[in-house]
């Protein structure tokens, strides 16, 4: 059905009265209030460059020219010397200007041919002792005679064998002369040379150290970072895919590189069964093999053959056992089973959060996916409105993905967040509490509340509008406090140092959880990171 444009308003995502229902807005006086800050965020420059083929290739002919200029020799020459010197364009001036006879022997661009064949009409190919003429032979720097057709089954071999292509060199096996690229494109077939410069293309991004690809399986696209001040090394690829430059790991902000590796490994790590073992079994008293106990009562039996039965409590022989209800001191064993066992509980906690998030954050690719495949167009048609209108749906399930990441990896944070700081914990998990809660609210709207759009022959216009101010302000409020947040996290909650020290004076010496949680000037730091300027008192 078709509407006009007074009968639906698309609103701008700066509205500033976003939530029209009085306790949606009771519920979020800790967590919104935050739109004044997205202009400043929207400000923030990007420190990187995402590159296409065509950016590369670019990239890489301006090396070349460069140091071919700079040293007046040829651009086969200087192809060379890059392969050699991992792309690194002062590397090769530095050793060339140093001397520059060396480096053409290191590299094997040779000035002077070391086989002299002037003068002679028929000349002796070194691979299959055919004599040929001059114009059937060809030769590299160092001059040794090859026919065409043995150059071409010796470099095919080289460039089916992989990547070692780049850098072959003559076939006599004591000359180490490079065989230059002018070459290659004389003597190779089509196919091969497609491949040779594919190879010559990944080698500039992955040897050249300046660019990284990006890691989604089948992208094409490279990065170039800025190398700017910022510990986030965060970027989003043109494909959509989001990960780490620096450890090229998906994206992890807040958190380290460093604290992604231990989390990642720790998850792997077999250690985690040893723990298990620790604190769901005890050893058998004879044979010291450990044993689950799986039946209700406390007589054990261990498996054959040794088949010794004892108190699972008390760990005595069942033989003339006697109530074992009296009050003993742990022994060393017990004490080591209590804490493996709260370990592994609280390593449980953390993991089973961030897989569960990791799982919602994966749906939501999908939700995505499918929402602007398929419903997008579903809608635009129910509404009679172009899709370009409906990009307010888009940008709250992206923030979504957005935030399921995040959120997923504020809980390795947690993980790692030392236990001699309680007050720094208790300010996170305050400040995770509320991300998680004003989370779900938009992901709830975006996944529920839109699907009552879908499937019908009409929408009553008003009831889209509200729908859409609702759904612009959670978008909003949720990508800001999340930006605030993640820079909160990576700053190492430092807000809290002061605002501890100030509490501690006028608390006499009280931590936060002594004095009875968050007081009114922890929120206060909460808000002003948050960008809520109306808490009362």
């Amino acid at each position: 059905m078709d509407h006009s444009d007074d009968e639906i308003m698309y609103i701008d995502s700066e509205e500033e009265n976003l939530l029209s229902d009085d306790e949606e807005r009771e519920s979020d006086e800790n967590y919104d209030g935050l739109a004044d800050q997205d202009d400043h965020m929207k400000r923030s420059k990007k420190s990187y460059v995402v590159l296409k083929e065509e950016d590369i290739r670019k990239h890489q002919r301006d090396d070349i020219e460069r140091v071919s200029t700079a040293l007046s020799i040829s651009q086969v020459e200087a192809i060379a010397l890059l392969l050699h010197y991992q792309w690194s364009v002062s590397k090769v001036e530095d050793e060339w200007f140093a001397d520059e006879e060396k480096t053409r022997e290191t590299v094997g661009i040779l000035k002077e041919p070391v086989v002299d064949l002037n003068g002679e009409k028929e000349i002796e190919c070194g691979i299959c002792f055919e004599s040929y003429t001059g114009g059937e032979i060809e030769r590299v720097s160092c001059a040794h005679p090859y026919c065409i057709t043995c150059w071409t089954g010796y470099i095919t071999t080289k460039i089916e064998d992989g990547s070692g292509c780049l850098r072959v060199v003559c076939p006599e096996p004591s000359c180490s002369a490079a065989v230059g690229q002018d070459l290659i494109d004389k003597i190779a077939k089509k196919e091969h040379k497609e491949k040779y410069y594919t190879y010559f293309l990944r080698s500039y991004v992955e040897e050249g150290k300046k660019f990284k690809w990006c890691p989604s399986p089948g992208c094409e696209y490279a990065v170039d970072f800025g190398g700017s001040s910022t510990s986030n090394y965060d970027v989003s690829c043109l494909c959509s895919f989001k990960f780490c430059w620096d450890c090229c790991e998906d994206a992890h902000s807040p958190v380290d590189c460093d604290t992604v590796s231990k989390w990642l490994l720790k998850n792997k790590d077999e250690s985690e069964n040893t723990n298990w073992i620790l604190s769901k079994t005890k050893p058998c008293p004879k044979c010291k093999r450990p044993i689950e106990k799986n039946q209700g009562c406390s007589h054990m039996s261990c498996s054959a053959p040794c088949r010794f039965q004892f108190c699972w409590i008390c760990l005595k022989p069942w033989s003339g056992h006697a109530a074992c209800n009296k009050f003993k001191g742990d022994n060393e064993d017990e004490t080591k089973r209590k804490r493996a066992k709260e370990a592994i509980d609280r390593y449980h906690h953390y993991f089973e959060r961030w897989e569960f998030n990791q799982s919602s954050w994966l749906k939501a690719i999908s939700d995505l996916e499918k929402w602007q495949s398929v419903q997008l167009k579903e809608l635009s048609a129910i509404l009679g409105t172009p899709e370009t209108q409906l990009q307010f749906t888009v940008e709250a399930w992206l923030q979504i993905v957005e935030c399921r990441r995040v959120l997923k990896w504020t809980y390795a944070y947690g993980y790692y967040l030392l236990d001699h700081e309680p007050d720094k914990r208790l300010f996170f998990e305050y400040l995770q509490g509320e991300a998680e809660t004003g989370l779900e609210r938009l992901h709830h709207c975006a996944e529920e509340e839109l699907k009552q759009f879908i499937g019908r022959t009409e929408v009553p216009p008003k009831k889209f509008t509200e729908f859409q101010v609702k759904l612009i302000g959670l978008t909003t409020v949720t990508k800001t406090y999340f930006e605030n947040l993640v820079k909160a996290l990576e700053n190492g909650l430092a807000d809290l140092v002061y605002s501890k020290t100030k509490q501690t004076e006028e608390s006499g010496g009280k931590s936060i959880e002594e004095s009875g949680g968050l007081n009114l000037y922890d929120q206060m730091i909460f808000s002003q990171f948050s960008g809520d300027e109306h808490l009362e008192d």
